[in-house]
């Protein structure tokens, strides 16, 4: 009771400014809004208030008031479980937002994708799940606005999302058990992992990566850094990591054993390991073998340094 005197004596004040021919009605306005405003406040201690009764009583202290009402984000979420075979890929695409994995001790995948936009309704992006026989693919898929270009969700590199001046954005939690290789796309946002216990792949555009794997890794993007823990030093294919805006830095086992061909051009390029050069070293330019150099790594960027590191375990 208490604190609807005070905040009954402070819409007077408010409405002080109020004409004298207005002000009982006004007063009454803003002392019906004060009463709902306290009374929910009050059952918020004991009650769950349902969010479209608050909300009344929330517009209508405001609008009784006079204040601006700020703008809320609006929110939706989605989410998924199921069960991938060993050895398959779990991969995610986002256009706009963050993904981040993390690792699961259970056996089935889970994620969880938050939907939020100051303007446009979170509801038009779709959340595109496709169970294959190479594991699953989830993506963000907003809806179609330019003639002739429909998007879609697709397994693998490529697939279309334009979002035509829509601004949700999606942001991917995922937890995925151990034997799993996870693949995290994204354009606008960054992608990063725990320490995840398979295979890790992040590509981006506009945003770092940060990622961690008891296997190998690789990595791609444009605006942002690129930081990378390898706990396998045996690799099935060559590995890249490039980016134009940011550095590289390379966490890699001990018994690391590769032929690396590093660049930059605003940068410099150091190795924790020693590194038998092969041609002109230059600082911007190396090409060379660690240990027998049975495996293939190659490292660019324009706007940053390279930094080779040992030793880091997963």
């Amino acid at each position: 009771m208490m604190r609807m005197k005070l905040i009954i004596a402070l819409l007077i004040a408010v409405s002080g400014v109020t004409a004298a021919p207005q002000a009982v009605g006004k007063f009454n306005e803003l002392r019906t809004a004060a009463e709902n405003w306290t009374r929910l406040n009050l059952l918020n201690g004991v009650l769950t208030v349902s969010a479209h009764e608050k909300q009344i009583s929330e517009s209508a202290l405001f609008e009784a008031s006079g204040a601006t009402r700020p703008r809320a984000l609006s929110a939706e979420e989605f989410r998924w479980n199921g069960r991938v075979a060993a050895g398959r890929t779990v991969e995610i695409k986002g256009v706009n937002g963050n993904v981040r994995a993390e690792p699961s001790s259970g056996s089935e995948v889970e994620v969880v994708a938050n939907k939020h936009a100051k303007r446009s309704n979170p509801s038009e992006v779709q959340i595109k799940v496709i169970e294959h026989e190479g594991g699953v693919t989830i993506c963000a898929v907003y809806p179609s606005g330019t003639p002739g270009r429909i998007n879609e969700c697709t397994v693998g590199e490529r697939w279309s999302s334009h979002t035509r001046n829509n601004d949700v954005s999606v942001d991917f939690t995922v937890r995925v058990p151990a034997g799993l290789r996870f693949a995290g796309r994204t354009v606008n946002g960054e992608v990063s992992t725990g320490e995840m216990n398979g295979d890790v792949e992040a590509y981006t555009v506009n945003g770092g990566i940060n990622i961690s794997a008891t296997g190998y890794a690789e990595a791609k993007t444009v605006n942002g850094s690129i930081s990378a823990t390898m706990g396998n030093a045996n690799w099935p294919r060559d590995l890249e990591f490039e980016t134009v805006n940011g550095d590289i830095t390379l966490n890699l086992p001990e018994a690391t054993s590769v032929t690396v061909d590093a660049e930059t051009l605003n940068g410099g390029i150091h190795s924790d390991f020693p590194v038998t050069v092969q041609g002109r070293l230059s600082r911007r330019r190396m090409t060379g073998t660690i240990g027998d150099g049975r495996h293939q790594l190659r490292l660019k960027t324009v706007n940053g340094s390279i930094n080779m590191r040992r030793g880091q375990q997963v």
